[in-house]
């Protein structure tokens, strides 16, 4: 008799009961189906668990990292910016570490398939076309194998692995933000600190700060702004060099004041432009926007709570009669007591442009976002070493540039080298009167004008005479600067050079000096080592004066063999007593040339390897470039073999101004105890007698 169907039913399903109720006594043996379907359940389970695990255990990593964050803004204390930095970092690496932000790598991997943000293909095609742009608007054909060794070196970099994602990317640029206002930072938590001690002033003090980042945001707004003309920049004519230097030109009007300064520096490497462009960014020597007339009273009441009309006569805050990137010229009269008589005189007024400091910090801000942003555009793991170091390289070179913003301190070098000047006939420093924090007060020089301004007044029959004196007083000055004083002026660009009806030498704007002490052996090996190609003595001597010298010396060899192929590629071959005659003779003017050229190639090809100069030498470089832009400016459209031979004139005439400075100081001093004896009226010898000397520092105008 056959079984009714629901007796089998439910012998298996009490049977398949019996089984489950007794599995934790048997051998584990289940039926298969079932066994792989809940082996899997678990499996995944498992993970899943494991995943929250990881997760929750990340999660409260993060949270311990901000712990030094609150306790030091918990504790009563002031704090410091390395304390501050030290527990910000402390909470980016939990950031860093945490799932999510690993996880990106993954998204940024996908969206870059989908072509939903730049990807490979997109970098080639943005490279490719700035590359045909460059090759178009070259003012001089390129070569061949230059392009072709390029688009080699392309394909090699894009073969490396991405280098980051867009959680982690964005960690670096909100760090970099950060630590940009890291000295914010620690005021406005000190002022916090005060606690019940806070009162209206230390509201103010904190308002000013809001102010401060609003008048950022402005800096930065009209910075973005001025990108748009990087569009009509590309729409224009490739060879309308001319066209194309008055859309820069405006571009840098409107970045501001740290860009007019990058310009300038451009500007004084002018053989390395189109002569167009050159001319046109020249400009900013001369003259840029100046201030408005409400930014220079406010300059006056800062300083002296008064009014500049209060202060002087004949004083127009409208009207300036220079302005550069630091600040304004004005001229105005103001009464000084002579020989108990009070007298009016001009005097020269330096007026500091308002929020200065926080044009150059915005400004080093947005290139490095940009520079960081690069990683975006292009990212692969073979650019980190180049754009850490243009990071850092331009982080060298910007506060140098802020030394130019203390008036104080300039007060100090304008007076050291106006002492100085007092023993030389060939070169003078007007006389400084007074000094604040954004002003400063100078003797007015009244038959002296700008180098560019007395070469364009010059009759063409008498500027051979007027190049040779002025291309002799200039280089025994800065000869004499080196090799006396171990400092020279940080920026001798055309417009800080007067020339006075005597073709004598008024030296201005001393807000930037480099000196020398202990620098003249690096810079001689590293220029001996380029000419001559000695790898081993450009390596040391490029690790000396590196911001981690240490680090690089234990990167030598790798160091050693970026130098070696930039001079492989360059052709130069290295001298050696065997070869030197022969080489320098098949090599001629051109090889000449190349050897020369080679100093600016091997310091580019020092970022790509990861090398940083220190500030001390990229100001000096700055320094010397800016000292040879005067004398192109002395000799421009005229033959280079004529400034060579001027030049080569001075030196061998450099005995000659030496003892006419001997000379000159010996008449000085003889003369003034001669007119101490001499039975003459006071009056006479007051006329006879030379300008008195300013004190050690002069001091803040009353």
């Amino acid at each position: 008799m056959t079984d009714a169907p629901g007796a089998h039913l439910g012998e298996r399903g009490e049977s398949d009961r019996t089984r489950r109720k007794e599995a934790p006594r048997n051998d584990g043996a289940v039926p298969s189906g079932l066994g792989r379907l809940g082996g899997r359940a678990a499996e995944a389970s498992w993970a899943v668990l494991k995943d929250l695990g990881s997760l929750t255990a990340q999660t409260y990593a993060v949270s311990r990292g901000f712990v030094p964050l609150v306790k030091l803004l918990a504790h009563e204390n002031d704090i410091t910016r390395e304390e501050l930095g030290a527990a910000i970092d402390a909470a980016f690496k939990g950031l860093y570490a945490h799932p999510v932000t690993r996880s990106t790598e993954r998204v940024t991997e996908y969206l870059r398939k989908r072509r939903l943000i730049p990807n490979e293909q997109s970098t080639e095609e943005l490279i490719r076309f700035v590359v045909d742009q460059m090759i178009q608007r070259s003012p001089v054909p390129v070569p061949g194998a230059l392009v072709d060794e390029f688009w080699k070196f392309f394909n090699e970099l894009f073969s490396s692995p991405e280098l980051k994602g867009l959680g982690e990317l964005t960690l670096d640029m909100t760090r970099l933000v950060v630590r940009t206002y890291e000295p914010l930072l620690v005021e406005v938590v000190n002022l916090l600190k005060a606690g019940r001690r806070f009162n209206q002033w230390q509201l103010q003090e904190l308002l000013k700060r809001a102010q401060m980042v609003r008048e950022d945001a402005l800096i930065v707004r009209r910075q973005i702004k001025a990108i748009r003309y990087i569009k009509p920049f590309f729409q224009a004519d490739p060879r309308d060099f001319k066209g194309q230097a008055k859309i820069v030109a405006q571009m840098v009007r409107e970045f501001g004041p740290f860009f007019v300064k990058m310009a300038q520096v451009a500007a004084s490497n002018a053989d390395f432009l189109p002569e167009e462009i050159a001319k046109e960014l020249a400009v900013f020597h001369e003259d840029v926007p100046p201030m408005n007339e409400r930014e220079v009273n406010q300059a006056f009441l800062e300083c002296y709570g008064k009014l500049p009309t209060e202060l002087y006569m004949g004083f127009d805050a409208a009207r300036p009669v220079k302005s550069g990137s630091i600040g304004s010229i004005y001229i105005a009269k103001k009464p000084f007591l002579e020989n108990g008589a009070e007298v009016l005189r001009l005097v020269v007024i330096k007026v500091g442009r308002h929020n200065i400091d926080r044009e150059f910090t915005i400004g080093k801000l947005v290139l490095g976002l940009a520079i960081m942003s690069s990683q975006y555009w292009a990212p692969h793991s073979k650019l980190a070493p180049f754009l850490r170091a243009m990071q850092e390289q331009v982080d060298e070179f910007i506060a140098g540039f802020t030394q130019e913003l203390d008036f104080e301190e300039e007060a100090r070098s304008h007076v050291r080298f106006y002492e100085r000047s007092r023993q030389s006939y060939a070169w003078r420093v007007p006389g400084l009167y007074g000094y604040t924090r954004r002003i400063l007060e100078m003797e007015y020089l009244s038959d002296a004008t700008s180098l560019v301004q007395a070469i364009r007044r010059m009759p063409k029959s008498r500027r051979p005479a007027f190049r040779r004196q002025v291309t002799d007083r200039l280089l025994y000055t800065m000869l004499s600067h080196i090799f006396r004083y171990g400092e020279i002026h940080g920026d001798l660009h055309p417009g800080n050079i007067m020339v006075g009806s005597d073709g004598g030498l008024y030296l201005i704007d001393w807000g930037n000096t480099v000196a020398l002490e202990g620098k003249w052996g690096v810079v001689w090996d590293y220029l001996a080592g380029a000419c001559i190609a000695d790898l081993e003595l450009l390596t040391d001597t490029l690790i000396r004066v590196s911001t981690q010298p240490e680090e690089n010396a234990r990167r030598r060899a790798e160091i050693k063999a970026a130098l070696e192929e930039t001079l492989a590629k360059k052709g130069v071959v290295p001298l050696t007593r065997r070869n030197f005659i022969g080489e320098l003779r098949r090599g001629g003017i051109e090889g000449l040339q190349r050897r020369g050229r080679t100093v600016l190639h091997l310091m580019a090809n020092t970022q790509h390897a990861g090398v940083v100069l220190k500030r001390d030498y990229l100001h000096l470089s700055r320094a010397l470039f800016a000292a040879a832009g005067s004398f192109g400016t002395l000799y421009e459209s005229c033959p280079k073999r004529l400034l060579a031979l001027d030049v080569a004139g001075g030196l061998v005439r450099l005995p000659l101004h030496v003892s006419r400075d001997l000379l000159h100081n010996g008449v000085q001093r003889w003369g003034a105890r001669l007119l101490r004896w001499l039975p003459l009226p006071d009056a006479i010898k007051r006329r006879l007698a030379p300008p008195p000397q300013l004190p050690a520092l002069a001091q803040p105008p009353a």
